[in-house]
């Protein structure tokens, strides 16, 4: 069996090009699957029936793992099953009909209008460090990027006179997404007056820099924004990943299209893009709940 897994894992590398993280999470799963034929008698690999799958599926269930993980170990199942399919090593794929499990998707937290001010108010323009975390909180709202894209950025990244922004997302995949004037003002004076002082003639082209002058960790961002939030009162429990969730919402609260917003998100699925439409409803009954004076 070593030897199939050995040049699954080969498949994934060569062909599907997939990252070390994704092929290992792959390995896992597939390990830890065949583990469970093995010790509940369901015979090899090529003999187990789709029951034997959902027996599985319920298993993990059982032993507390999220909706999405078990989604996510199916995945990697079907996967591996097509693989062996294809190659003709089973006749028959026992993954073929069954579906992934329904995933009870949690709605993203945002903040509103007047939180986003009060986020933006709280560090010092006076300091380097504050003209910093400016500068980084309005890209993010601006942009919507991922925490991981803002503080992967690089100086020529960013083109000024046009007013937009180029990152890499997930899968290496490269996107432009504009950037409004507010962002461009911040972004510009801390290019001209902190950063040079925050690097200490230090090399690299990184954008975002820590105190002392290396690269902007996501541990260190989110270290940054929850100090903020804290001093702007806010109670919400704000992650790295707020100010984006913020950027899709309000912007579809403007009346923008979800293709658009997909666009700048980068989400290769406009499934994945639609979750904040139940964010905007939510938002709407809110407001209509409050100010209607029949409501």
């Amino acid at each position: 069996m070593k030897h199939l897994v050995d040049e699954f894992v080969n498949y994934l590398t060569i062909e599907k090009g997939h990252s070390q993280n994704t092929i290992e999470s792959y390995q896992r799963d597939i390990l830890k699957f065949l583990d469970f034929i093995k010790c509940n008698t369901l015979g090899e690999f090529n003999k187990v029936e789709q029951k034997g799958i959902i027996d599985y599926l319920m298993y993990l269930r059982d032993m507390n793992f999220s909706s999405a993980s078990v989604a996510r170990h199916l995945v990697s199942i079907k996967v591996f099953y097509r693989f062996l399919n294809g190659e003709g090593f089973i006749s028959i794929n026992p993954t073929e009909n069954i579906e992934s499990p329904r995933l009870l998707r949690k709605l993203p937290d945002f903040l509103t209008l007047e939180e986003v001010d009060k986020l933006l108010c709280q560090p010092d323009p006076n300091k380097n460090l504050g003209v910093r975390d400016i500068a980084m909180f309005e890209v993010l709202y601006a942009t919507g990027l991922r925490v991981s894209e803002l503080i992967s950025l690089k100086i020529n990244d960013i083109n000024m006179e046009r007013g937009y922004i180029i990152t890499f997302g997930k899968g290496s995949k490269e996107r432009v997404v504009p950037i409004g004037k507010s962002a461009q003002d911040k972004l510009k004076r801390y290019l001209e007056e902190s950063r040079h002082s925050l690097v200490k003639g230090k090399g690299g082209d990184e954008l975002f820099v820590n105190r002392f002058g290396g690269k902007m960790t996501r541990q260190g961002f989110w270290k940054i924004i929850k100090r903020y939030a804290m001093l702007a009162g806010i109670k919400k429990d704000i992650s790295p990943h707020t100010l984006r969730h913020s950027f899709a919402t309000h912007l579809l609260e403007r009346g923008a299209d979800l293709r658009s917003v997909q666009q700048m998100l980068g989400h290769a699925d406009i499934s994945t893009t639609q979750i904040y439409t139940h964010v905007v409803r939510e938002r709407l009954k809110e407001i209509y709940d409050k100010h209607h004076p029949r409501a």
